[in-house]
């Protein structure tokens, strides 16, 4: 899957957690994933404490986080206003 079509999976609306990127319009932010990440936490692990996860979604804040240290372009994220 590519990038574009990864970063498609991550939506920002301004009503859930002020605005912060999240997952599919789900209450869970790219933030609380890359911090499990970083933390060690095991993509099995996550998958398995956040079952409405997949794969994929994991791999989109990993692209997400790519995008904005590399000022990527974002437009493939979903901005509600």
């Amino acid at each position: 899957m590519a990038n574009t079509e990864l970063l498609a999976r991550i939506t920002a609306r301004p009503d859930v957690f002020g605005g912060k990127p999240i997952i599919r319009d789900m209450r869970i932010s790219v933030e609380l994933i890359l911090s499990l990440l970083a933390q060690g936490v095991t993509e099995e692990a996550i998958l398995e404490d956040y079952p409405e996860l997949e794969t994929d979604d994991i791999r989109a804040c990993t692209a997400y986080a790519h995008a904005v240290i590399a000022h990527d372009t974002l437009s493939a994220v979903s901005v509600a206003e």
